[in-house]
């Protein structure tokens, strides 16, 4: 697996279990504006270097080092939805 962002750069992803999906999906947490609607990810950078080391096969310091903020996001992104296809079908 791979993803590739909008400036081409590819990052390979490496096979993650089924309790390793977990526990990233549960560290995430979220602040909430007043209203309800999602202001942002709680702890941003340190959720999404764990999300790195964890689903990159190339995470070292300089690899993550060199991502500026809108590649982090995206590659966070595509991460959360890689790991959310399936999700929205019930088991039978």
């Amino acid at each position: 697996m791979e993803i590739k962002l909008k400036g081409g750069r590819k990052l390979a992803v490496k096979s993650v279990s089924v309790d390793e999906k977990d526990t990233l999906l549960d560290s995430v947490t979220y602040d909430y504006k007043e209203d309800g609607s999602v202001l942002g990810v709680k702890m941003m950078h340190s959720t999404m270097t764990k999300w790195f080391r964890t689903c990159l096969k190339n995470s070292s310091d300089t690899i993550i080092g060199s991502f500026s903020l809108e590649d982090k996001t995206e590659i966070f992104t595509q991460l959360q939805s890689m790991f959310f296809k399936g999700e929205e079908k019930a088991s039978k």
